[in-house]
C-alpha cells in the first residue's frame, strides 16, 4: 500500500519512495484522487491530507473521469478577455490621444465617458503606455542641483531678487506687552 507524506513530498511504497515537486500539482491531485478511491482514506480525509475541500475532491474527481490527469491542471485565473479594453475602446483611445496630444489621461477618459463609452482612467493610462503614446513630463531638478548649475559663489535671494534679513525670517514678532 503507497502513502503520501505531504510534508516531506514523498510517495512510499513496498518496494521504495518516490519524490513528488512541491510545485507538481497534477501529481499531488492525482495522489489525492488515489488515496480517496483507492487506499480507502475517503474522500473527506483525503481532501483534508491535501488541503482541499470536499467540494473541490469531487470537482477533482470529475474532471478526472471526464479528461484524465491532464484534466487535473489548473486553468488561468481571471479575466480571459479584456472586456474593459476591447478593440474600439483601444482604438478611440488613440484617436483621442492623436486629435489632442496635450490631452491627460483623465480627460480623455472623460471624453470617452461623455460619448458612453465606459472605460478607467487607469485602463487609458494603460492603453497609452501599451502603445508608447505617453506624454513627456518635464523632469524637476532637485534643488541642490538648481544651485549647482546657477553657480555656488551667487547669493541666495529672497521674492524680487533681494535678500531678507534675519528679523524677516521669524515667524512672528515677539508679544512684548502680554
Amino acid at each position: 500500500m503507497a502513502e503520501f507524506d505531504v510534508k516531506k513530498q514523498v510517495l512510499t511504497g513496498p518496494g521504495g519512495s518516490l519524490k513528488v515537486r512541491a510545485e507538481d500539482e497534477i501529481t499531488r491531485k492525482l495522489l489525492m484522487l488515489i488515496e480517496g478511491e483507492c487506499e480507502g482514506l475517503g474522500p473527506l480525509q483525503a481532501a483534508r491530507k491535501f488541503d482541499y475541500s470536499k467540494q473541490r475532491y469531487f470537482q477533482l474527481r470529475a474532471a478526472f473521469h471526464e479528461g484524465g490527469a491532464a484534466a487535473l491542471e489548473s486553468e488561468k485565473r481571471g479575466p480571459k478577455t479584456n472586456y474593459r479594453r476591447t478593440p474600439e475602446i483601444v482604438r478611440q483611445v488613440i484617436r483621442h490621444r492623436f486629435l489632442d496630444p496635450d490631452a491627460s489621461s483623465q480627460v480623455i477618459a472623460q471624453k470617452l465617458n461623455q460619448s458612453e463609452w465606459t472605460i478607467s482612467i487607469r485602463s487609458v493610462e494603460r492603453v497609452l503606455a501599451e502603445y508608447g503614446l505617453q506624454k513627456k513630463t518635464p523632469q524637476v531638478l532637485p534643488a541642490r542641483r538648481k544651485r549647482a548649475r546657477r553657480g555656488a559663489d551667487q547669493p541666495q535671494s529672497g521674492p524680487a531678487g533681494r535678500r531678507r534679513s534675519a528679523e524677516h525670517r521669524t515667524r512672528r514678532p515677539s508679544a512684548t506687552g502680554r
